[in-house]
């Protein structure tokens, strides 16, 4: 018989011994993945880049991160996710700071394609880790609770973007010099921190009371029985049909948030005539925004059991954004269109990576969530490489952003196609006590 008080103490304790660090970890990602969309302001016109190449190297990030990313969690699951992240973030921050010293259009690409690499698997790799702690009518809040830090890197990167562009000249470097090698620190402390203060498995938690361990472990193992004889092995994973379903949405979010993150400073100073320090400040009152959407739409769908209805709002939101963005002249309207997109985000996040804890466990849950996640950042490269060259080829980005609106359009039909398969039904969840 379950102590509802228990589970709820349990949860709590869990809640605020992981999430944190773990969102930590996620603002330090986003946040040296899309530093380029403020190093652009100064950097493009110093090293003579054009919009075409500063697309492409923004893009090429998520071809590295692409190829690595299975590869990456099937040796997670050799050697342990807190090793592995630990790995991750050291490797990844040190990168960061290299991307300083770029100066032509290739050292860009290669920067950009290694730091890619580098951070292959540290989304899937959380993502994995909070399935093995938060049974699934906790898990939406979870996971909004870490990927809450992907605005908060925004609202970070705005107003660091700014004021570090404002250090230009100062030690002989250029303020997206400073940009970079400032923003890149964080993460190679983080994952030393990592190494020493996450716990592997819920049965090592002695932080946790005998009784608290013995509560979660029931409930893990509860969620488990629920899947019956899902498959175990890794390759087996790879090979289910609903898998690759999901990366279908995935990609179409990718796409869209990526043209996003990269262009987004562009737009909101073409579209306001602001300074690099309004612009960044602008850009930050946008993620803010977005950040409060995060614990909302997580609360509410593990209240509801909805998952892919969620996902499929979401998309909707990034679609009329896209909408918005290719038919309003540069305003402040244009400004409002363009925040849809993030705000869309949050909707579709946390409840689309509940999905794959609901058929698959163990290691094929890593490999499923790795390769939804390949397959999806993929659309990482073509968002902002599309913006840029018709971008350049027409004077404008209007096509650009009509075709992203159409990928949203097909991601969220998709979404919605799902709710009427068995696999995904929330019926036998039982509600959250917390």
């Amino acid at each position: 018989m379950t102590d509802p008080s228990i589970d709820a103490t349990t949860m709590r304790r869990v809640s605020v011994r992981l999430l944190p660090l773990l969102c930590l970890g996620y603002i330090s990602a986003y946040l040296d993945r899309s530093n380029v969309g403020f190093a652009a302001l100064q950097m493009n016109r110093e090293l003579g880049f054009s919009p075409a190449v500063f697309g492409f190297g923004a893009g090429i990030f998520f071809l590295g991160y692409a190829v690595f990313e299975v590869p990456s969690n099937l040796i997670l699951l050799r050697v342990g996710a807190r090793l592995w992240m630990a790995r991750i973030a050291i490797t990844w921050g040190l990168i960061a700071c290299l991307m300083m010293f770029v100066r032509t259009a290739g050292q860009f690409y290669a920067a950009r394609l290694l730091l890619g690499l580098a951070e292959a698997g540290f989304f899937p790799a959380v993502i994995y880790y909070i399935t093995r702690w938060f049974p699934g009518p906790y898990r939406a809040r979870a996971i909004s609770l870490v990927l809450i830090g992907q605005p908060l890197s925004q609202i970070l990167g705005g107003i660091l973007g700014g004021l570090l562009l404002g250090w230009n000249g100062v030690g002989q470097l250029s303020g997206w010099q400073w940009l970079f090698l400032i923003e890149g620190l964080p993460p190679i402390l983080l994952g030393v921190i990592v190494l020493r203060y996450l716990t592997e498995h819920p049965r090592d938690a002695r932080w946790l009371s005998v009784e608290q361990r013995s509560s979660l472990l029931r409930q893990l193992e509860s969620d488990e029985q629920r899947l019956g004889d899902a498959p175990v092995s890794p390759l087996r994973a790879l090979a289910n049909p609903l898998v690759w379903v999901l990366t279908l949405p995935y990609f179409a979010l990718f796409s869209v948030t990526n043209g996003y993150t990269s262009w987004a400073p562009t737009i909101v100073r073409d579209a306001l005539g602001t300074t690099d320090k309004t612009t960044g400040f602008v850009v930050a009152g946008i993620s803010i925004v977005a950040a409060a959407v995060y614990p909302l739409a997580g609360r509410l769908s593990d209240r509801r059991g909805e998952r892919v209805g969620w996902a499929a709002l979401g998309l909707g939101l990034q679609c009329a954004g896209c909408i918005g963005l290719a038919l309003l002249p540069a305003s402040p309207l244009r400004v409002l269109g363009l925040a849809l997109i993030p705000i869309g985000l949050p909707v579709f996040m946390a409840p689309f990576w509940c999905l794959p804890g609901m058929f698959l466990k163990g290691p094929s849950a890593a490999a499923g969530i790795a390769l939804i996640n390949t397959i999806g950042t993929a659309g990482g490269f073509f968002g902002p490489s599309i913006v840029g060259v018709l971008k350049q080829v027409t004077g404008t980005d209007a096509g650009a952003f009509l075709g992203l609106a159409s990928l949203s359009v097909i991601g969220a039909l998709v979404c919605w196609g799902l709710r009427r398969a068995t696999t995904f039904r929330q019926t036998a969840l039982p509600a959250p006590t917390n």
